[in-house]
């Protein structure tokens, strides 16, 4: 006969309960978390939902809570498992671009409806999800960044508020990224535009890599460009280039592929594909990109994560929430955050 399957109506009294050995966080972004700390200090394997917490300053408390490296905790970042973004980590990694010179990546086909945005209580509201784009869809896009690229120095970015939907937070962002090493990169997102591209270029010494969709075009230079610039004595010569193209297809779930990754973490210790104390990154750069909007200046990294906890709960003091859809939406609503350190510094890590 089938065993009774236990039912909780508050998430935190099934983290208490002693009968789980791990948790799937998958809530309202706000609650992602004080659940994770909760489930941490309960001694659970943890996998949870993008973004691991809406600010940074919870981000870095809830890894803090991770004492324990024997449980698995990690973040639903399933893009990571894509083929096409793995070969274009390896290009890099390996070398076999050179050194990058410029990144453009833009992201439009996020497209979302009033429906959606009208789906649930917490969506698109400063006090229900603490951003829009940026810290929703675009997530993937900015941990992709990170974990291609590393970690910028700077952003500037300019966020439109509502522009496509009855909301009052950002739906279309453009940015300005500049890196340590020299590059910058333009990065451009939305939930308005139909049907939308989803075009990576990055133009590097040895070539331009073009990732359009699951097409991929890689123009390898013969000579690299700043060695050819410096030895060619004609001044309108280009390299000569071989063309290479991969077409990468769908052949299974990305949600299933992090769903296993985590299980045989879990089980045999297998390295995570998104360990949670790498997504970190993600977080802290929506957040100075909507700083860097708001206050309408560069913001130079790391972020000041009291001063942003400052700003968002402003932006939160003036949220039109929406009424809590269903009961269980009270247990998820945003919990209070610690009062912001006193730091005259607004750029201080």
């Amino acid at each position: 006969p089938l065993s009774r399957c236990l039912r909780f109506t508050d998430p935190y009294e099934l983290i208490a309960c002693g009968q789980v050995d791990a948790v799937v966080i998958a809530t309202p972004h706000f609650s992602h978390a004080p659940l994770g700390v909760a489930a941490l200090n309960e001694g659970l394997h943890v996998l949870i939902e993008k973004p691991i917490a809406v600010q940074k300053v919870d981000a870095q408390r809830l890894l803090a809570a991770h004492t324990n490296q024997d449980q698995a905790f990690a973040t639903v970042y399933n893009q990571r498992t894509h083929a096409r973004y793995v070969k274009v980590k390896h290009m890099i990694s390996s070398g076999e671009l050179g050194r990058i010179q410029r990144i453009a990546w833009t992201t439009t086909d996020w497209f979302r409806t009033e429906t959606y945005y009208k789906s649930s209580s917490w969506r698109a509201t400063w006090a229900g999800e603490g951003g829009g784009v940026l810290v929703n869809q675009g997530s993937h896009q900015l941990d992709l960044i990170t974990w291609l690229f590393g970690m910028p120095a700077s952003v500037r970015a300019f966020c439109r508020i509502g522009a496509y939907h009855d909301i009052e937070v950002e739906d279309a962002v453009t940015a300005y990224l500049t890196f340590k090493d020299g590059f910058h990169c333009v990065l451009t997102l939305s939930t308005g535009e139909a049907p939308g591209i989803n075009r990576l270029e990055i133009a590097a010494d040895n070539g331009l890599l073009v990732l359009d969709g699951n097409h991929l075009q890689w123009q390898r230079n013969q000579t690299p460009a700043r060695e050819f610039s410096s030895t060619s004595n004609d001044g309108f010569q280009k390299p000569s280039i071989e063309k290479k193209s991969y077409h990468f297809t769908e052949t299974e779930n990305e949600h299933t592929l992090i769903l296993q990754n985590f299980v045989d973490a879990v089980l045999y210790n297998e390295p995570l594909i998104a360990p949670a104390r790498h997504c970190l990154a993600s977080v802290e750069l929506a957040n100075a990109m909507i700083y860097s909007h708001f206050n309408d200046e560069t913001v130079e990294l790391p972020l000041d994560a009291a001063a942003y906890q400052q700003f968002l709960s402003a932006r939160i003091e003036n949220s039109q929430t929406k009424q809590p859809s269903s009961p269980a939406d009270h247990h998820l609503r945003p919990q209070p955050a610690p009062k912001p350190a006193t730091n005259s510094s607004r750029r201080q890590a």
